[in-house]
């Protein structure tokens, strides 16, 4: 299998390459055959999120390119988590731990090819570190490690005033060991991650020059902000989890097909697998007639086909129609109904409730008079059937999936009634 070319060219285009060691260097390596490369991913959560979809996604196009992917899970490094300015992280158990590392080991497989002469790796650092002496890891990686350079790093200078525990600021130490290994066992000479991660990639580079007299590369992604400036992710709020049981497909598509346009074209080329000249073509299109959010709709399909399937895709659309009138909610399962209701707020009842007073409950009227006026007027469907009728008393059979029974007011109010 030959390696492609144009991929440093193409990362360059889509926004990937924010920070990177010599950048004809590494060029030149990804042009003149195979790069054993690797990511790490920390289980500081039950799930991965996606600042980490940034990684996998870029993992595979690399993988695409002919080149050899080694994902790492850290079962040590995630005893500890890397600094943050928000403050010390709160330290989880072994047992907790160990729980999260099968959990992402699980979410990353599927997105990567274990077959052929570029297979991928999957490995953790738990394996290598949790035997190592505190004596062994001072002398052969410690020592390499100028503090003067260590206090330099901005999150660091960030937490001096406030306090920092040594745990959280030898973790630059045990991530370059990390990478140090890895050159070592198995020849990986790149490393990537996210911008916030940059310190901790460059100290790799540093340990492999310093401690074996090796040349290795690194590249840092850029870190996807909402329009305002702040992060996506697991620790900033709105996080935007891969488990479908913390984030259901039926949200994950909806929170693409709802970003702004500003940002269309950006998440565009980090997160699909469209070409330039499709995207490219794809803007345009969009900015002639943005009302209609082309960008936006591909950009959901095409990020929720990659994460939870093309079939999973097709229910969350089929949710989105039918609760606004555009199809058959019965064919919606309750998994996806109890995700599309979940905005609108669930009311709960029994069996056997007058319809007027469900719509007061769900607060799609305010009063009885209201429902009673609005039901007159053709304004009240149930199960995207117009009900005109003010003593209408819904049965078992117009319950759906899951215990549920939806509302409708107008054209854009609805609630999910459960009846289970």
């Amino acid at each position: 299998m030959t390696t492609d070319p144009d991929l440093f060219d193409d990362l360059q285009w889509r926004g990937l390459l924010c920070h990177h060691t010599d950048p004809d260097e590494l060029k030149a390596a990804l042009s003149a055959g195979r790069v054993k490369y690797y990511v790490g991913f920390d289980p500081t959560a039950p799930s991965l999120h996606m600042g980490n979809l940034v990684q996998i996604i870029t993992m595979m196009r690399l993988q695409r390119a002919g080149h050899t992917p080694y994902a790492l899970v850290g079962g040590a490094t995630g005893m500890i988590g890397d600094p943050r300015q928000s403050g010390e992280r709160t330290l989880n158990s072994l047992d907790t731990v160990k729980d999260w590392v099968d959990k992402v080991h699980h979410q990353i497989k599927p997105f990567l090819s274990f077959d052929g002469v570029n297979g991928a790796t999957m490995v953790n650092n738990y394996d290598w570190t949790a035997s190592l002496s505190t004596i062994d890891f001072l002398r052969d990686i410690g020592k390499h490690f100028p503090v003067n350079r260590m206090l330099a790093r901005d999150v660091v200078k960030s937490r001096l005033e406030e306090g920092i525990s040594y745990t959280e600021f030898s973790y630059i130490l045990l991530q370059s060991m990390d990478y140090l290994n890895l050159y070592r066992e198995y020849g990986v000479t790149l490393q990537f991650g996210g911008s916030d991660q940059w310190g901790n990639l460059t100290g790799g580079v540093e340990l492999i020059r310093r401690a074996v007299g090796g040349k290795a590369h690194a590249f840092a992604t850029p870190l996807v902000t909402k329009t305002d400036g702040t992060k996506y992710g697991k620790t900033e709020g709105g996080a935007l989890w891969l488990d479908p049981q913390m984030m259901s497909p039926y949200s994950f598509h909806q929170f693409w097909l709802n970003v702004e346009d500003e940002k269309v074209g950006e998440l565009l080329r980090i997160f699909t697998f469209m070409t330039k000249e499709e995207i490219e073509a794809l803007e345009s299109a969009h900015a002639q007639a943005p009302h209609q959010r082309l960008g936006q709709k591909r950009l959901a399909d095409e990020v929720t086909s990659l994460v939870h399937g093309p079939a999973q895709t097709e229910q969350a659309k089929s949710a989105a129609a039918a609760l606004f009138g555009g199809g058959d909610l019965r064919e919606l399962s309750a998994t996806t109904l109890a995700a599309a209701l979940a905005e609108a707020g669930e009311t709960r009842a029994e069996l056997g409730a007058q319809l007027v007073d469900l719509l007061v409950a769900s607060k799609l009227c305010s009063s009885n008079g209201d429902a009673r006026r609005t039901l007159k007027e053709g304004g009240v469907y149930v199960n995207n059937e117009r009900v005109t009728d003010a003593d209408f008393q819904p049965s078992a059979t117009d319950v759906l999936e899951g215990g549920w029974l939806v509302l409708r007011r107008g054209k854009k109010r609805f609630a999910g009634i459960n009846l289970a």
